[in-house]
């Protein structure tokens, strides 16, 4: 029977528990016995909550039989990247300086979560301070993939991906502020929304760069991850950086089905240059089976993406070394070497530089927007390939350690900057059995639109129905 429920999507599980078909203890028991087979595998959490989880599931079931009314979430268990706060509970980030620190507020994307009854079930691993696209950490070992445990599972939410795709949780929260959550989701077989810079509230969740740094779900359905941002999305006091525009209604968008007409642009200079033969014709078959569903399929010229890179390095370099100036001064024997010597490289920039990349910021939107006139979204890779060795990418604090993160963020990067909504869909699975993606770049605030596609493709790929073993 758990084989059964941990293979429920997230929707599906809070139906489940609503229409009094599954508990919410079955739920998170099922869970729990996931993580007892998977996190030695994965080393996925750094801390988990169970017995808290089940006295909350237990609450919900007694509610539920007394005709309380429930949440959209409620009863189903989650965990997320430990870098989001909740008062009284400790948040490492990831790193050795934080690692008994405790919140004194909670999180805005954690309370709309809870407030839809959702159980937490503990911290999830995470790149130190979410500076860094493997999922290599030095401080709590590395998360490893699920399809393979040698493999990375990309970062910085690595725990949150390797949790999610092992069935351990239902769902979980990244970050991305340079493909932190679409990276994993890629490695990992997932579905992995970025939604547009501003659109889900930051306060009380660890910053890296102000101007980047965005909150979204990993999940391995379309429609749990429309579910879930469309819960969190929405203007907030706390943060004046979230919008305040209406939410449409994603899940939605995501079941429509209605695909017939839209157009799908893709860049093929930049974005394919470097991709493998095995991933490149995997993406291929993705776009035959949109023409399949009726998208057409348009040629586009990107505006030049290595200067779009190059100002997003700038932006994120200087503002995460303005964050951790005063860490670097009295504490740098804290840092690991690769993210020791990160910050410091940020505090070489002078301010002309970060200046003219906000500057810019403005004319490379408009210039990307341009670009996929007569398109509603656009389509290309997450990465080259797929996910690398633990072994290779290992480079700590050496002087490749900059060329191996370039590789590896250099598809994603670009979109940060840009502040458009993408996520990555899983696309299926290259010889070796390791996942590969695709990412869906959208305008600003038009999550539904990416929905809308991904949902459609799902019902024609469904990869969530594969299971690593």
């Amino acid at each position: 029977m758990s084989g059964d429920i941990i293979n429920l999507g997230l929707v599906e599980a809070a139906q489940a528990v609503a229409r009094g078909r599954l508990t919410s203890q079955a739920l998170t028991e099922a869970c729990l016995a996931r993580i007892a087979e998977w996190q030695p595998k994965t080393n996925a959490f750094l801390k988990l909550e169970a017995d808290r989880a089940l006295k909350a599931a237990r609450a919900v079931d007694r509610a539920r039989k007394r005709g309380a009314k429930l949440g959209p979430l409620a009863g189903v268990p989650l965990a997320h990247k430990d870098m989001y706060y909740r008062a009284g509970q400790e948040t490492s980030c990831g790193s050795a300086i934080r690692r008994h620190w405790k919140a004194t507020e909670t999180s805005t994307a954690l309370a709309r979560l809870d407030a839809a009854g959702a159980l937490d079930l503990g911290r999830l691993n995470m790149a130190e301070f979410a500076f860094g696209p493997t999922g290599h950490n030095y401080h709590y070992g590395h998360a490893r993939n699920p399809w393979n445990s040698d493999r990375i599972t990309g970062g910085s939410s690595s725990g949150s991906a390797a949790a999610v795709a092992a069935r351990m949780v239902f769902g979980a929260l990244g970050s991305d502020t340079g493909g932190s959550i679409r990276q994993p989701a890629h490695y990992c077989g997932l579905v992995g929304m970025t939604p547009t810079w501003g659109r889900v509230s930051r306060a009380n969740c660890m910053p890296l760069s102000y101007s980047l740094d965005t909150v979204g779900p990993l999940t391995r359905r379309v429609e749990d991850s429309a579910l879930l941002v469309q819960l969190m999305a929405g203007a907030d006091p706390r943060d004046p950086t979230a919008s305040d525009r209406p939410v449409d209604d994603y899940l939605k968008a995501a079941r429509s089905g209605a695909v017939r007409g839209l157009k799908l642009a893709v860049p093929r200079r930049f974005f394919w240059d470097k991709l493998n033969k095995p991933s490149a014709q995997l993406l291929e078959q993705a776009l035959k089976t949109f023409a399949k569903l009726g998208v057409k399929i348009v040629e586009m010229t990107p505006p030049d993406m290595d200067a779009v890179t190059a100002a997003a390095n700038v932006l994120l370099s200087g503002e995460a070394a303005a964050l951790h100036g005063n860490w670097l001064r009295t504490r740098p024997q804290l840092y690991s070497d690769q993210v020791r010597a990160r910050l410091e490289n940020g505090l070489a920039l002078s301010a002309v530089d970060y200046i003219d990349s906000q500057r810019w910021r403005s004319e490379a939107v408009a210039a990307f927007l341009k670009a996929m006139t007569g398109a509603d979204a656009v389509f290309v890779p997450v990465a080259d390939r797929p996910a690398p060795t633990i072994e290779e990418t290992d480079v700590a604090g050496r002087p490749e350690a900059g060329k191996v993160i370039a590789t590896l963020t250099r598809l994603t990067r670009p979109i940060n900057y840009l502040a458009l909504p993408a996520m990555t869909v899983p696309a299926g699975f290259v010889r070796g059995g390791l996942p590969v993606g695709f990412q869906l770049i959208g305008r600003a605030f038009d999550e539904a639109m990416l929905y809308r596609l991904a949902g459609a493709f799902e019902t024609k790929v469904p990869v969530y129905e594969t299971m690593p073993r």
